[in-house]
């Protein structure tokens, strides 16, 4: 598993300070708020609001 389940509880969105989910591909965290998602990269949540990318 790319992300610890321990670390999705902690983990919220910058932008907004909601909870994030991991994505269906498990290939980001998304934000169901501000409908953004935020890449995973070698195991490791890229946390960045201006790295993240918006839902389709």
């Amino acid at each position: 598993m790319a992300v610890s389940p321990d670390l999705l509880e902690i983990l919220v969105c910058p932008k907004c300070r909601e909870k994030v989910v991991l994505t269906e591909d498990g290939s980001g965290l998304k934000c169901d708020t501000c409908r953004l998602v935020y890449e995973i990269r070698d195991d490791i949540p890229i946390m960045l609001i201006d790295e993240a990318r918006t839902l389709d």
